[in-house]
């Protein structure tokens, strides 16, 4: 049996994953920092026949990430997927904002994505098999600040890891929605009461659709026809028109950040 780690994976996209995954036969190792969470979901998943192992770990901590790298280097429970998908944004300006915090977010979304696929890649390419799904974002193709900065690194580490490790047998793809409906938001504190309901996708469809991305090879999905429209314009229009973009998105978002 195939197993799979999803980081991220008490709520939203990475809920969705663990679920589906499971689903789909996986035994899945469940990554995230609420324990109580995770020990009622792999309940819930043990019911279905499959294995699920809880790891609680914040990546933005280097040691708890170490764990993590660990179970993914462990040659005798070789893990064939994973979804890098733990999420942090912040309700803040650059400037005026807490650098602690700012640090933390490269430190979730950069430094724990780039050693955690590292951690796997190596058994991957010795196995000839594998594959490390990235979730990124629809933002990493706009300038919106160090959430959008982070994101974009995301897109263009999984491209170029992927260009070194396809011919191994390894696929990697950088998954990058839009606004999904999950708790992600609320949980920052930002208030998105004012968007409209076209630009809102749904967590379940939204990783069916990646995983059918994944098993065509694909490098880069973009999910949602409204995404995959932004996206394409954003390599089209001129620069200074995409960062205007940013005016749109503060009104988007009551005004915030």
């Amino acid at each position: 049996m195939s197993t799979a780690l999803v980081t991220g994976a008490t709520a939203g996209i990475g809920n969705a994953f663990a679920r589906r995954l499971a689903t789909d036969g996986y035994d899945v190792v469940l990554v995230a920092r609420d324990r109580d969470r995770l020990e009622r979901m792999a309940t819930e998943l043990r019911s279905h026949g499959v294995g699920a192992e809880v790891l609680a770990a914040d990546l933005s901590d280097r040691s708890e990430l170490a764990r993590v790298e660990a179970r993914l280097r462990d040659p005798d429970q070789p893990v064939d997927l994973l979804v890098n998908n733990a999420g942090f944004t912040l309700n803040q300006r650059f400037v005026t904002g807490s650098v602690e915090e700012e640090q933390r977010l490269v430190d979730v979304l950069v430094t724990a994505v780039m050693r955690l696929s590292h951690a796997a890649a190596g058994g991957m390419v010795d196995r000839g098999t594998g594959s490390i799904v990235n979730v990124s974002s629809v933002a990493s193709f706009l300038p919106f600040g160090t959430y959008s900065a982070a994101k974009a690194w995301v897109t263009f580490f999984s491209q170029g890891l992927a260009n070194e490790v396809v011919p191994k047998g390894v696929r990697v793809m950088a998954l990058c929605p839009g606004f999904v409906h999950t708790e992600f938001h609320q949980r920052a504190g930002i208030d998105l009461s004012r968007s409209k309901e076209w630009m809102w996708l749904d967590a379940d469809r939204l990783v069916s659709d990646a995983l059918a991305d994944l098993a065509r090879g694909r490098v880069v999905s973009v999910p949602g026809a409204q995404y995959k429209a932004i996206a394409a314009a954003t390599h089209l229009v001129p620069r200074d028109a995409v960062r205007r973009l940013e005016t749109v998105r503060r009104r988007l978002l009551g005004g915030r950040r």
